[in-house]
């Protein structure tokens, strides 16, 4: 692939101005409909490349490149999501190619954002390369338009490189993975693959088989609300107890901002409410399915005695399961670590496995019974307005989509 001209950077580009973010308070599927007008975009492409494709009325794309080998070997998967977080405006993005960047900080032209140095390392080692940024008022999308595009340009490889031997490459393209409802009404069959791959990470050779267990906690909290002049004794505030429940959680753990590596946590991203009623909504994370349960007890034991405090309160604890730690059932599948990492190495990239602090549509496809890692991609600074991607790493991502399917071919 030395000589090949990649489309990735010309694809990112041009999908990062499709404004795909998710809405977890919709009701509908997917949750928005500017997804289905990007996922006919792809659909598009995927045809004009003469591949077999389809896209549902859940805004799923479904493809196939069919097998060019006499030997059988299982349909391997790639799939990355098309949606963009809902935290940050993904609207009207302008992206901005820092060509040849020669480090230092970069500054964006817009809102006083800068990406730094010392909150990205992995810049030091990126000199010379090519860095794609928004402008600064808006996210960038490479979460996950650099999945997609990387997943589009290994396509567009293998299509006009036919000698290249593998077996079926089934392709997903999903909505809603932002707000966990990734998978929710996706087909398996018409996927077809038995084992995959999400395109959904970091770090040039970051290959991740193993994610957070994931909850989501819903608190309703009920209060009495009476007319401020006269409430003495007889208001009861469902804020006020919102606020004291949360000053219990401790303040030096268990929070994101204090922990890394294998360290879970506990996060409340939501309160909104008024004196009558209020709604807290955390999120639980953990490694260990063990301690995902220690912290919800210790979650309920705080806001039973936050509801002592104030006669005639009282509260809903809800618990949704959003993920689960899809280790245990990569384990009995090891051919699928030794051949990523093998054709990560004969491509000359040095693999680094290590567990996501976060999730993945992998994670709930290895327990429908597709074993799915996540690869990367070149994102960076998920989720804000200093999201960044190289486009030499999205290039090293296709790439490793064109060596695993070789090498899937050759140990069949």
């Amino acid at each position: 692939m030395n000589i090949y001209q990649f489309t990735v950077k010309d694809r990112f580009l041009k999908y990062v101005k499709y404004d795909t973010q998710s809405d977890e308070n919709s009701k509908t599927k997917p949750s928005t409909e500017k997804q289905l007008i990007f996922a006919r975009e792809l659909l598009s492409e995927l045809n004009e490349l003469g591949i077999d494709a389809s896209m549902d009325e859940y805004g799923y794309i479904y493809a196939i490149i069919p097998s060019n080998t006499d030997k059988q070997v299982p349909p391997i998967g790639f799939m990355a999501h098309i949606d963009t977080a809902p935290a940050i405006s993904g609207t009207n993005v302008k992206p901005l190619v820092h060509e040849n960047y020669q480090g230092g900080n970069i500054t964006l032209p817009k809102d006083n954002q800068i990406i730094t140095t010392a909150d990205n390392q992995k810049l030091h080692d990126l000199k010379g390369n090519d860095i794609i940024t928004s402008d600064g008022s808006t996210l960038l999308g490479a979460d996950d338009k650099a999945g997609v595009a990387s997943i589009m340009d290994a396509i567009n490889y293998l299509v006009t490189h036919p000698h290249i031997k593998h077996g079926d490459i089934m392709i997903a393209f999903t909505v809603d993975e932002e707000i966990g409802a990734g998978l929710d009404n996706f087909d398996l069959k018409k996927f077809g693959a038995k084992y995959a791959y999400t395109l959904d990470g970091g770090d040039v050779g970051e290959v991740e088989f193993e994610t957070f267990n994931a909850d989501s906690i819903s608190i309703k909290i009920y209060g009495r609300n009476i007319h401020s002049g006269y409430a003495k004794d007889k208001m009861i505030n469902a804020i006020k107890i919102a606020a004291e429940f949360i000053e219990k959680l401790p303040k030096d753990r268990w929070c994101p901002e204090k922990t890394s590596e294998r360290e879970g946590f506990v996060h409340v991203d939501l309160i909104e409410g008024l004196e009558d009623s209020c709604i807290v909504r955390i999120r639980v994370r953990d490694f260990d399915e063990k301690k995902l349960i220690e912290y919800e007890h210790r979650l309920k034991e705080f806001i039973a005695e936050s509801i002592f405090n104030h006669p005639g309160s009282r509260y809903e604890f809800e618990i949704s399961e959003q993920y689960r730690n899809p280790k245990s059932i990569m384990d009995k599948h090891p051919q699928i670590q030794e051949y990523t990492l093998e054709a990560m190495r004969r491509i000359g990239i040095k693999p680094e496995i290590k567990p996501v602090r976060g999730g993945t549509d992998g994670c709930k496809l290895s327990f429908m019974g597709i074993p799915t890692p996540n690869l990367f991609c070149g994102e960076h600074n998920f989720h804000s307005r200093t999201e960044w991607v190289s486009v030499q790493e999205m290039e090293a991502a296709v790439r490793t989509i064109v060596e695993i399917c070789k090498v899937w071919e050759e140990k069949s």
